[in-house]
């Protein structure tokens, strides 16, 4: 499954959240801030980011809206808390796109439909699918990044999820700054 991945000026990166960036609840959702705990690695890597990736997004399935579990002010203030860790960690988080729909609506911006990939470009224009990476930890995410024709990259270490990506994963690492310290050796 590795294979060489030459990334050049003008590539765009796309991020999972829950279980890229921050620590999963199973069962259940981040609801407050002091629920958002980033993954060990998480803010190093973002900072290898900012100098390569040009935009940097993250795209994530927040049903937990959806279901009353939190509001669209509540995950604002979650989002703000996240990008100005990032910030500080001399990372940089250029928009983040959610959707608040649950998953038996078949809504158009719920990964893995494409439709949160399609205003991320509108909103950044110059992002070329092809000169993109999504990077996830479900698949979902990994479908998502796949059917936008973007490079696709698996973390975590689920082997069904693994699995259950086959033929449509192009990398696998175990957390996030394996990823960032395996790009910083291809640039």
């Amino acid at each position: 499954m590795m294979r060489k991945l030459k990334i050049e000026e003008g590539w765009s990166l796309f991020l999972d959240r829950d279980g890229v960036l921050n620590e999963r609840f199973p069962g259940d959702y981040v609801k407050k801030p002091d629920d958002f705990v980033f993954i060990a690695g998480v803010t190093k890597s973002l900072a290898i980011f900012a100098g390569i990736f040009n935009p940097i997004v993250v795209v994530t399935n927040q049903q937990g809206i959806g279901r009353g579990l939190m509001t669209n002010v509540q995950l604002s203030i979650i989002h703000d808390k996240m990008l100005e860790e990032v910030r500080a960690s001399g990372g940089r988080i250029d928009s983040v796109f959610y959707s608040p729909d649950l998953k038996n609506t078949r809504s158009f911006t719920r990964k893995p439909a494409i439709g949160m990939g399609l205003k991320a470009r509108k909103q950044f224009p110059a992002i070329n699918f092809k000169k993109s990476i999504m990077v996830g930890d479900t698949y979902s995410d990994i479908l998502f990044g796949h059917r936008l024709g973007m490079v696709t990259v698996l973390v975590g270490s689920d082997k069904d999820v693994a699995f259950q990506c086959s033929g449509i994963l192009d990398f696998a690492f175990p957390d996030l700054i394996s990823f960032a310290e395996f790009v910083q050796q291809n640039i």
